[in-house]
């Protein structure tokens, strides 16, 4: 079954997307994770969008809270967004913003991979 996300959230994520390449451009590869956090929350910001950072939600277990979980940044209240600094984004990544991405109720989810020599991006469904 295929999920189509909604043309805001579409446009959301392109918005985000363009975002991330353009730091990338301009850094380029090699830095740590906290540089291209910044730069993009920067990025993000001076396109008029709404931005938090180390987002904390709660994870539950049959009603009761058993953890919380930070989101690298969350845009608009609607997108997920995990940085990496990797060789490539691997299962563990992705499943990693699945759980996220149930925790917070969220549409979507987007990895964005620093540490290759050009800009990786996945997007993540629920």
């Amino acid at each position: 079954m295929r999920v189509v996300l909604d043309q805001t959230i579409e446009a959301l994520t392109e918005r985000i997307i363009g975002a991330g390449f353009e730091v990338f451009n301009t850094l380029g590869q090699g830095f740590i994770e906290s540089v291209y956090q910044n730069a993009l929350v920067h990025e993000l910001r001076g396109r008029d969008l709404d931005v938090g950072l180390e987002i904390p939600f709660d994870v539950s277990y049959k009603g009761n809270s058993v953890g919380t979980y930070s989101a690298d940044i969350v845009v608009e209240q609607r997108v997920i967004v995990e940085l990496k600094v990797a060789e490539a984004i691997g299962q563990p990544h992705i499943k990693q913003v699945v759980n996220y991405l149930r925790a917070s109720g969220m549409p979507v989810g987007l990895i964005l991979n620093f540490g290759t020599p050009s800009l990786t991006i996945r997007r993540v469904l629920p």
